[in-house]
């Protein structure tokens, strides 16, 4: 029998017809590694998909990206009213230097708002991070479709109120004036004004929060808690597993991927704690309580007209958030888990 045709074993032909042929009859990459598409090959392959996703990244180039060389302003004494063409006030506005920056680590304001940030975040992330997590665990264990889809829906509502609304109901419950203060007056106790008392802004801050976002934040668990295959739970049930004994070494286990990954996100949002929910509630218990970076910046740069000076502080603030991204992203993959990108 001839070599030609003498019959391949499976796993060679398998091979073989795995490997992708370039033109002109070469097998692999360009670069002579079998097995891997050249770019044009895999741009030829995903085409379609990058042309669906094309939209979507000039927006963000636009929006995200461009703005970025404003930054500029940081290391000027930012005149907007050179010109009627931002552009040309920031190529003709004087050059200081880093001027705005030691303006703003001379700053007591600014060390203040960085503390009142760090507080709420911690705060935020102690009180707020885990309540979706545990209120996805309680819809989930509900058996009935009908009550799932009612506690879903009164829990999913509060996110769609603007901040507006959620803070004029919690000055009709919580005011000098509110409920409870009538109520502790009616009583002969004296009234209660949790609004503008700036000992308790920060936890009052953190309420509102969990009250408007709480609800909304556990679809994502939800998500990934429909992932977990049904045959899991009855394997670990058929083992003489009990309820919480399925969901610590069954639920939990599922949702950590997920957990980590918004950790991860958190912390580098962790320096933006809600711009216009503070800002609505800054003059009532004054700047000492309630200032953070984000309305400092706005006080500095919008009210204040020193838009050089809030530029600085806002660069400032957007290179620690990288960093702790950085960071907390590398504790995740010390953990084990992806994060938000893979090492």
């Amino acid at each position: 029998m001839s070599h030609s045709t003498v019959p391949r074993s499976r796993t060679e032909a398998d091979t073989t017809a795995k490997t992708p042929v370039a033109p002109g009859g070469a097998t692999g990459s360009s670069d002579g590694r079998r097995g891997r598409l050249s770019l044009r090959l895999r741009f030829r392959r995903d085409r379609v998909l990058i042309l669906m996703t094309l939209p979507a990244v000039v927006l963000v180039l636009l929006f995200n990206y461009v703005p970025i060389l404003g930054n500029v302003v940081a290391f000027q004494d930012y005149d907007p009213y050179i010109s009627d063409n931002g552009v040309v006030s920031m190529l003709h506005s004087p050059w200081v230097g880093l001027e705005n920056f030691n303006r703003i680590f001379a700053d007591s304001s600014f060390w203040s708002a960085v503390q009142n940030t760090l507080v709420l975040f911690f705060l935020q992330l102690l009180l707020f991070f885990p309540i979706p997590i545990l209120l996805a665990l309680l819809i989930n264990s509900v058996v009935r479709p009908r009550v799932r889809a009612i506690a879903q829906a009164v829990l999913y509502l509060p996110h769609f109120f603007s901040w507006v609304l959620v803070i004029a109901v919690f000055q009709q419950l919580l005011g000098g004036a509110g409920l409870l203060s009538t109520l502790l007056r009616n009583h002969g106790y004296d009234g209660l004004d949790v609004m503008t008392d700036p000992n308790t802004f920060k936890f009052l801050v953190t309420a509102q929060s969990v009250w408007k976002d709480a609800g909304w934040g556990i679809i994502v668990f939800l998500a990934a808690l429909a992932s977990v295959s049904p045959d899991l739970y009855e394997a670990a049930a058929m083992d003489g597993a009990s309820r919480w004994r399925r969901m610590w070494h069954v639920t939990l286990p599922a949702l950590r991927p997920v957990i980590a990954l918004l950790l991860v996100l958190r912390v580098g949002d962790a320096l933006t704690v809600g711009f216009e929910q503070i800002l609505l509630q800054r003059d009532a218990v004054g700047p000492g309580a309630a200032e953070v970076l984000d309305t400092f910046v706005w006080w500095n740069g919008v009210r204040n007209q020193d838009f050089g000076y809030a530029a600085a502080a806002g660069l400032v603030k957007g290179v620690i958030s990288i960093g702790l991204v950085l960071a907390a992203n590398k504790v995740a993959h010390l953990m084990g888990e992806q994060g938000v990108y893979k090492k």
